[in-house]
């Protein structure tokens, strides 16, 4: 046959293969030999989940130490900060994210007056301001237009990129709508919003979801307190929400389920809103009028494992964090099978949970000036990670 060398066809294979598995297994004894050299290692223990509230705990903690060492931030100085920049509303209320985050940048080591050694441009322009001031939507997106382009014609540091390294930070639920007058910027730059769902438009590529929290908190910090929590399920609220309105008329007067269709009177006691959470191992956060709820922070502070029932919804700090190994996500259809599905975790399942979202308060509180691992320090992380993607 053509190709083939003298002799080829009168050789044998089985001898060749007998020489091969001679060399393997010599090459094994001797790479076995060598090993039986080293210590033992130590069983790895076997958990119900990953040892670990972190997608990888190993780069979030490079990614960390890095922007730590590294991160800089440019804050534009336009802007009074009497009216509606630079500095907060106030650092109360179900919108104080936004109030921390304009007060803790300027008290951390990230902000940078050398617009040359910045990685990314803070525009400091706070909707949550401009709400308080009584300002309509119709101004709102006006006044934000008229900031933004007044910065763009006068530093070039917006064309560099086209915004791509440039940021924003809105908890008001119309801050969103008071950027549409700059369509360039909700494209191309990153958007730090408190309601970031996807069917508005948010990129979880390049946007971040701010976590919407409630500050200052009632009451201290639950947790390491299973046995107190006898309640299956909690949820008191408007129903200003198609989910909400379904979770009260299915549930409201079920004997394991506490659901309420509408808040808790403070007539009947100090508190008792707040320290239901401390008695309840799952506590529902349906969606409101955004897909977000200061509800899930709450629960977190109280100890109470959250129930994520909103469709769409990116949830804050996902990057980092593996929500699942601290609490239920569930589809808004899932709300007919609510009892069944809490029912349905186990106790080992549920005291895993409660552990795993102990670890992740410290990440759900702001402080000021702030703490390394609070809330201002990731959406830092976040803003880091984006910023080594950029490209245009």
């Amino acid at each position: 046959m053509a190709g083939r060398l003298p002799g080829a066809a009168a050789s044998s294979p089985l001898p060749r293969a007998l020489l091969l598995l001679a060399a393997l297994a010599l090459f094994s004894f001797s790479f076995l030999s060598l090993r039986s050299l080293r210590p033992a290692a130590e069983p790895r223990p076997i958990l119900l989940h990953s040892s670990s509230v972190y997608h990888s705990p190993e780069a979030f903690a490079a990614g960390y130490a890095e922007m730590e060492r590294s991160f800089k931030v440019y804050i534009y100085p336009d802007g009074d900060p009497k009216t509606f920049y630079q500095t907060p509303r106030k650092l109360t209320g179900k919108y104080s994210s936004e109030g921390y985050f304009f007060q803790n940048i300027r008290e951390s080591r990230f902000r940078t007056d050398d617009p040359d050694l910045a990685h990314l441009f803070f525009v400091p322009i706070s909707p949550h301001k401009m709400r308080g001031k009584g300002t309509s939507y119709e101004n709102m997106t006006v006044i934000v237009k008229d900031y933004v382009e007044g910065l763009i014609n006068k530093y070039p540091y917006w064309n560099r990129t086209l915004g791509a390294d440039h940021f924003f930070v809105t908890c008001h639920d119309v801050g969103v709508r008071a950027f549409e007058g700059l369509p360039f910027m909700v494209k191309n730059s990153i958007r730090v919003v408190c309601s970031p769902s996807y069917n508005v438009d948010f990129i979880p590529h390049k946007d971040i979801a701010l976590p919407q929290v409630l500050q200052p908190f009632a009451l201290p910090e639950g947790g390491n307190d299973i046995e107190n929590r006898t309640i299956l399920g909690f949820w008191a609220g408007h129903r200003n929400s198609k989910i909400r309105v379904i979770l009260a008329r299915v549930w409201e007067n079920d004997t394991e389920l506490a659901i309420s269709n509408n808040r808790i009177s403070r007539a009947t006691g100090e508190l008792v809103y707040q320290k239901q959470f401390y008695r309840t191992k799952f506590c529902i956060c349906p969606g409101g009028s955004q897909v977000n709820s200061a509800r899930i922070s709450d629960s977190i502070h109280y100890g109470c494992v959250p129930v994520i029932l909103s469709d769409y919804y990116d949830l804050p700090f996902n990057d980092a964090l593996d929500w699942r190994k601290f609490a239920v996500i569930l589809r808004e259809r899932d709300v007919y099978q609510l009892k069944s599905i809490l029912k349905s975790i186990s106790q080992e399942e549920f005291v895993s949970l409660h552990k795993s979202l102990v670890q992740v308060q410290k990440h759900f509180v702001w402080h000021s000036p702030p703490v390394p691992y609070d809330a201002f320090h990731m959406v830092m992380y976040e803003l880091w990670m984006r910023h080594n993607v950029i490209k245009y």
